[in-house]
């Protein structure tokens, strides 16, 4: 991702409402970029861009299915190569899935399966 990608995001969030937008975002280069910080101060205070703290996993349940994934399950285990590493986080994405341990970590490994394998 880069400013501009997320830009055009932020302008289809702006489009979708007349009201303001409050965007929860991560501390990513991107997110603190000068192209960002200056489109978000031309929207008049419409985009409010809120930032989490540095790691914050109980904030943001994306960083608890990565932890999961990338220390407990696959970092724990030989890769023997890209389709290896593909296989051992899908796998573990879906035991997540199934797990239900969560609602929240289950739309987000929804999520990050789907986008791995496009």
């Amino acid at each position: 991702m880069n400013a501009t990608v997320f830009i055009g995001f932020c302008r289809r969030l702006l489009a979708d409402t007349a009201g303001p937008v409050f965007c929860i975002v991560d501390s990513h280069p991107v997110h603190r970029s000068g192209a960002v910080k200056q489109f978000a101060a031309s929207t008049q205070g419409r985009l409010r861009l809120c930032f989490l703290p540095g790691y914050s996993p109980e904030l943001n349940p994306g960083e608890w299915v990565w932890k999961n994934v990338e220390h407990d399950r696959v970092g724990r285990s030989g890769i023997d190569g890209l389709a290896d590493l593909q296989s051992k986080a899908l796998a573990a994405l879906h035991r997540l899935r199934s797990s239900r341990r969560s609602s929240v970590a289950s739309s987000r490994t929804r999520t990050c399966a789907t986008s791995l394998n496009e």
